[in-house]
């Protein structure tokens, strides 16, 4: 039987899976800017989320100067993309289960 208990309580709220997801579609990092477009979300309820995950370690964020406005970009860690992928394999098993 499949332990949801290792279902990874810090990915799996909607908002951070959807942040997660993009991340992990791409090795570049993601400009704030960019995320709360595709996402459709607050600037505070992105920020909120994204605190949440770099807390755990699974994101970095990045503070751009130059020309024009500052931009924070936010990458995934090698400890997020692994977790991130230990989250998708127990989904795996559970989608597997239910067929």
């Amino acid at each position: 039987m499949i332990d949801f208990s290792k279902l990874d309580k810090t990915i799996h709220e909607k908002g951070r899976l959807a942040i997660m997801t993009l991340l992990a579609s791409r090795a570049a990092p993601w400009p704030f800017q960019d995320l709360k477009g595709e996402l459709e979300m607050s600037d505070g309820n992105l920020i909120t989320h994204l605190r949440h995950l770099e807390r755990a370690g699974y994101l970095e964020s990045e503070k751009i100067t130059g020309e024009g406005r500052p931009q924070t970009r936010y990458l995934l860690t090698p400890a997020g993309r692994k977790a991130f992928q230990d989250y998708l394999a127990l989904l795996e098993q559970i989608v597997d289960l239910g067929k």
